[in-house]
């Protein structure tokens, strides 16, 4: 196992990020709930106590003991945890009125620090809070102070624990990942060697004694986390895996045989199913997103269990869950919120027998893209974009009805295809269309319609975790908007999103 870094998560939606920017520098990394902290291992080589949405003030705030880490591993808490780690120390911590958000010039106090080695003396970082630390602990050294921060970093003496007042893992904190890396390169002495290489070995050698001589059912469905894993898992236990494609009748045009055809061609055993009948009675009359998504849910539980009561003596379920997947169904406990649940999170009812193996659980989608080109995998399949679990359901809002489908269907071919020959497929994150559940008045041909409106959707982005709308050309966009409305019968108006995440989800339910 390579050297590790250990994150304990106390809420911060930004905790993803400092997971990212470790990754990036091939510096392993896991991320604990500050209330389940874990024993240290001897790769751990180091901890990073994360922001929270509480207030180390506050009654029911996380207070973690960490006297298994405290002077025996490098420590560094951000914002939260640089405050927790001066208050349990004797510092004083302060409300500050409306806080401090946004842009700050920090300025260092001891250049020489390693923490701040190759900074520059003054620069540029991102600060989030509504406290200050007033005072230092008697034990603490300033570091550096902004104009209206005076203690917004420091070092307690003694030991290798530090704090800092602002968040250098996002990207306005220009040389956060500077900070980072020295705390985990020069501090930690971690040896940045986790590479996709050494990921597939570790875990083709994991798998092969986690799973043995024991048979394996998984459900695919096209995309690239669940086509990574099925391809790891093949390459470490090869026949044991037995692969199922279920048609939920909400996959795009022509997708069901295309991605079957692929599959068998990779060498995969792959059985398809179409169920598309049952999963469009479960849907019928649910208006809900959550309740479709629950839907989908328990039917592709009921349908898979089905088929995988076919294959003997099967004990394992495999699933190509990966960490933002996690991140939205879970969280600290106290103020965060689930986002949506996820159809591939979490256990098995009682009647489907099987334990689940989760080969990507703690991989970010470009790792997931990494590991996969390191596997052998076509680019094609690797660049796709991600596509919902739910499918079309949840691109189609209101009641999912089979002529509904068939209009997004059509217009989605249109725009996905339209960004392949125009060139800009491989520039976008994820794209799709949106039928909406409105409909206006319009004239075509000279005759009054009265049909839907369709949204069209694409985003830039490293992880889904956060996303940013993309400026795709005007001439492209009306080149589209026409097309759509002119081969598509039942849409006569084409608006475009241009909200990003947060506040919005990619997904529209």
């Amino acid at each position: 196992m390579p050297d590790t870094i250990l994150i304990l998560d106390f809420g911060s939606q930004s905790t993803q990020l400092i997971g990212r920017r470790l990754r990036e520098m091939n510096v392993y990394c896991e991320v604990y709930p500050a209330h389940r902290i874990p024993e240290p291992w001897a790769q751990v080589k180091g901890v990073i106590l994360s922001g929270s949405p509480f207030s180390v003030l506050d009654e029911n705030a996380p207070a973690p003991d960490l006297s298994k880490f405290r002077g025996h591993l490098p420590v560094l808490g951000i914002c939260f945890g640089a405050q927790y780690l001066a208050h349990t120390n004797g510092g004083t911590i302060q409300k500050s009125g409306s806080g401090e958000y946004g842009r700050a010039s920090l300025q260092l106090k001891e250049p020489g620090s390693l923490l701040f080695k190759g900074i520059p003396a003054v620069t540029q970082v991102w600060m989030s809070h509504g406290e200050n630390i007033e005072a230092l602990p008697k034990n603490a050294h300033l570091l550096a102070s902004t104009e209206d921060v005076q203690h917004a970093a420091f070092k307690l003496a003694g030991e290798e624990t530090y704090g800092v007042q602002f968040h250098p893992e996002v990207s306005h904190s220009v040389d956060g990942s500077r900070l980072l890396e020295n705390f985990a390169k020069k501090i930690c002495h971690c040896q940045g060697d986790w590479t996709p290489s050494g990921f597939v070995a570790s875990a083709i050698a994991e798998l092969r004694q986690k799973i043995g001589k024991e048979q394996v059912v998984m459900g695919i469905s096209g995309g690239v986390d669940s086509t990574v894993a099925a391809v790891l898992l093949h390459k470490a236990i090869g026949k044991q895996l037995h692969c199922i494609f279920v048609d939920n009748g909400l996959l795009r045009l022509d997708e069901f045989s295309t991605v079957l055809e692929s599959y068998r061609d990779m060498g995969l055993h792959v059985v398809g199913v179409n169920a598309s009948a049952h999963f469009l009675k479960a849907l019928k009359g649910v208006t809900d997103p959550e309740a479709k998504r629950k839907a989908i849910g328990s039917t592709f539980i009921t349908v898979f269990a089905t088929q995988a009561e076919k294959i003997p003596n099967a004990t394992w379920l495999a699933q190509g869950t990966i960490y933002p997947d996690v991140v939205e169904s879970a969280h600290v406990p106290g103020k965060a919120q689930v986002i949506k649940s996820h159809h591939n999170v979490g256990g098995l009812p009682d009647h489907v027998p099987l334990k689940i193996v989760e080969p990507l659980r703690m991989l970010f989608k470009d790792e997931v893209r990494r590991i996969g080109l390191e596997l052998g995998i076509r680019e094609d399949m690797i660049n796709r974009h991600p596509f919902p679990g739910p499918g079309l359901a949840i691109r189609l809002l209101g009641e999912v009805t089979p002529e509904k489908l068939d209009i997004l269907r059509q217009a989605d071919a249109v725009f996905i295809n339209s960004l392949r020959t125009h060139g800009l497929y491989d520039k976008v994150w994820q794209a799709g269309a949106i039928l909406l559940p409105v409909k206006s008045v319009g004239v075509m041909g000279d005759e009054r319609t009265y049909e839907y409106t369709l949204a069209l959707r694409a985003v830039a982005s490293l992880d889904g975790m956060s996303a940013d709308w993309v400026h795709l050309p005007y001439d492209f966009l009306m080149k589209v908007s026409n097309d759509i409305i002119n081969k598509v019968r039942g849409i006569n108006r084409v608006v475009y999103d241009i909200s990003s995440k947060p506040p919005a989800t990619i997904e529209w339910e």
